[in-house]
C-alpha cells in the first residue's frame, strides 16, 4: 500500500513505500529551501536536478547531483535547498 505525503503546501511530495529493502519515500521538491527533521537515518539519492545540503555542524552547502547519495543522521534537522525542481529517493535504515 503506497502513502502520499505532502509538505509545504504542496511545494513537497513523496509517495512511501514498503518492500524487502525496508521503507522509502520516492518524491519531488520544487525550487526553494526546505528544513526536515529526521527520526531515523536516511541515506537520500538524487534522481533528478540538483540537491543542495546543509547537515548540523557543516559551515558550507554541499551539492549533490543525480546518483549520488548523502546519509542523514537520525534525530536531528537539516536543510535543503534547489534552484530548479529536483526529484530524490530517501530509504530509512
Amino acid at each position: 500500500m503506497f502513502k502520499t505525503n505532502s509538505y509545504f503546501e504542496g511545494k513537497v511530495m513523496s509517495i512511501a513505500l514498503q518492500n524487502a529493502d525496508g521503507p522509502a519515500t520516492i518524491g519531488a521538491m520544487k525550487a526553494g529551501e526546505y528544513e526536515f527533521g529526521t527520526t531515523t537515518v536516511e541515506h537520500m539519492t538524487v534522481v533528478s536536478g540538483k540537491m543542495e545540503v546543509m547537515l548540523p555542524g557543516e559551515a558550507e552547502w554541499t551539492a549533490y547531483i543525480p546518483f549520488q547519495t548523502f546519509i542523514v543522521p537520525a534525530n536531528i534537522r537539516f536543510k535543503v535547498k534547489m534552484e530548479t525542481e529536483t526529484a530524490y529517493i530517501c530509504h530509512y535504515k
